[in-house]
């Protein structure tokens, strides 16, 4: 879900990522009208079961919200900083805690039974009905099928041990492949692929700083390097360079719809947090990087892929960009909030992007409202203004 760090002289998204882990881990259109009361709608927190949830954090809980109408479900009182993703089916989210990763079940509003702890949570992948969990802490990868999590259950599970705990990330093909970072607490240096019974079939050790990870159509994996991208692709891996000596793609978006995967660009190793305003778009049937500059600034909440493949960013201007990836042109820009600037410590709130399949949510936490808007149309669908401004923003994954 990014919806969403490196191990050197941490800059910008980057020392957000590790600390993440160390730690767990519009002006346009404001209706009135349309402004759900949040002070009833947790009073009435006992209701039905919620129709696809969104699911959004803030300092000291959560929020369950309805999908299509916003309409505040129920408040869920969590302390510490939570990371909240989606588990990959139409009821459940997972959230990072301060003691590993714990299931809740967002359409009935409650922790299930099933936890998967450890030091540090981090990463989770979902990609071809499969889940993975990245703990960085311990280096534990943990892959299950998102359909049993039907009852509230621990889910049957496949691990692997890193040989070194680090700040990783691994993705299950459909093959049961698994691909899975290289590194140690200091270091990152690659990946490597294990087969089905677990046996390493392929290693790539020249993607350095690497982070994050996207699947492009074809089941083509987009690692992210501090000089370019690593593909795996076909069994085997290929390095795409990129233009510039010092070249970070620590965040990436992918569609199984598109060969192109969507990434951030930053150029500056000594840059307490770098604002980029050009984007990367990784073409995996090339192994070619196309840059675009954007005109504005962007944070690593603001990147996704919409239901025909588009690349979207929420750039600092308020404008939600839906990008052609092919050719790299804006094709047309949503007024989704108003300018922001994104803070230096990775925890504080920021405008946030979520997207489930036409609809996307918008997070605007200094006016502490939610936002969705229609991807074909452009247009706002609804809002909601919360007791609290929000941080993470994610939901469950509808039509499963």
């Amino acid at each position: 879900m990014n919806r969403s760090t490196r191990a050197r002289t941490l800059t910008g998204t980057a020392l957000a990522l590790a600390t993440a882990m160390a730690l767990t881990a519009c002006g346009g259109g404001d209706d009135a009208s349309s402004d759900a009361e949040p002070e009833k709608q947790t009073k009435s927190s006992e209701a039905a079961a919620v129709k696809n949830p969104v699911v959004a954090s803030y300092d000291g809980g959560l929020y369950v919200l309805d999908g299509e109408t916003l309409k505040l479900a129920k408040t869920i009182e969590l302390a510490g900083f939570n990371r909240v993703n989606p588990a990959g089916d139409e009821d459940h989210v997972v959230i990072s805690t301060d003691t590993g990763f714990r299931v809740f079940d967002a359409a009935r509003q409650e922790f299930t039974d099933a936890e998967f702890k450890g030091a540090k949570p981090g990463h989770v992948v979902r990609h071809g009905g499969r889940t993975v969990l990245f703990t960085d802490g311990t280096g534990e990868v943990s892959v299950f099928d998102p359909a049993d999590l039907a009852g509230g259950k621990q889910p049957k599970t496949r691990t692997y041990t890193s040989a070194e705990p680090h700040h990783g990330v691994a993705i299950e093909l459909a093959d049961g492949e698994l691909v899975t970072t290289l590194g140690t607490e200091e270091k990152r240096t690659g990946a490597l692929v294990l087969d089905k019974d677990d046996k390493e079939i392929a290693r790539a050790e020249n993607c350095p700083g690497v982070h994050g990870e996207a699947a492009a159509k074809g089941e083509v994996v987009g690692l992210g390097c501090e000089d370019g991208v690593l593909l795996y692709k076909d069994g085997k891996f290929t390095k795409v360079d990129a233009p510039d000596d010092y070249a970070r793609t620590g965040n990436q978006a992918g569609s199984d719809v598109s060969p192109i995967l969507l990434g951030d660009y930053k150029t500056d190793p000594e840059a307490e947090l770098e604002r980029p305003t050009r984007i990367s778009l990784i073409d995996t049937r090339t192994a070619k990087m196309k840059l675009v500059d954007l005109g504005t600034s962007y944070s690593f909440r603001s990147l996704a892929r919409g239901p025909h493949g588009e690349a979207l960013v929420l750039g600092t201007n308020g404008v939600l960009h839906v990008i052609d990836p092919e050719t790299g042109k804006v094709e047309r820009k949503i007024d989704a909030v108003g300018d922001w600037t994104e803070p230096l410590d990775w925890q504080q709130p920021r405008p946030t992007l979520f997207v489930r399949d036409h609809t996307a949510y918008v997070s605007d936490p200094g006016k502490r409202q939610l936002r969705s808007f229609d991807l074909d149309s452009g247009e706002k669908v609804t809002s909601v203004t919360l007791p609290k401004g929000t941080n993470e923003l994610s939901g469950t994954v509808a039509g499963h």
